[in-house]
């Protein structure tokens, strides 16, 4: 199914520079708020490795859902999730259920509340830091690299993996 206003955002978003999309993300998410998107990244750097990439995908970072077209937040204050995404590591292990078995988990989220019970405090610690719904996935980096070249799903880098 092809809808013409993702496709759209998808371009836009895919024509922005890293800087752009992150100034976007501070917007949309953090209310504008500088020292709240610094709070969230500092609360993620401080449980994961750092062979670990973090990305966010989703609304936050085209504008607008995936299923609709609608903007970010188009329910209301609050009602948009964060899509976050742990990449490489050995973040998939710490993982119980799969969209592809040793590949890529399901998120942790409110539809999923036991896929990783490792990462239950952090996600209720970011969801209460930001206000909203926060999903954590794990994923490989094979299937990081489809999403983003076959897939064309955009993505902000929020945590690089540290330099070896």
């Amino acid at each position: 199914m092809s809808n013409p206003v993702v496709e759209a955002a998808t371009a836009q978003t895919r024509s922005m520079t890293p800087e752009e999309l992150r100034r976007r993300v501070v917007r949309l998410a953090f209310g504008g708020d500088e020292g709240r998107y610094a709070e969230f990244l500092a609360a993620l750097r401080e449980v994961i490795p750092p062979d670990v990439e973090i990305v966010l995908r989703g609304s936050a970072v085209t504008g607008c859902r995936w299923a609709d077209g609608a903007p970010f937040d188009a329910d209301g204050p609050g009602t948009s999730d964060l899509d976050l995404t742990f990449v490489g590591g050995d973040m998939l292990k710490l993982f119980e259920e799969f969209y592809i078995p040793g590949l890529h988990s399901v998120p942790l989220s409110d539809e999923h509340p036991d896929a990783s019970p490792t990462f239950t405090p952090l996600r209720r610690a970011l969801c209460t830091l930001v206000g909203r719904p926060v999903n954590i996935q794990a994923t490989s980096d094979f299937l990081q690299y489809a999403r983003d070249v076959v897939m064309d799903q955009p993505y902000l880098t929020l945590v690089p993996r540290a330099e070896e």
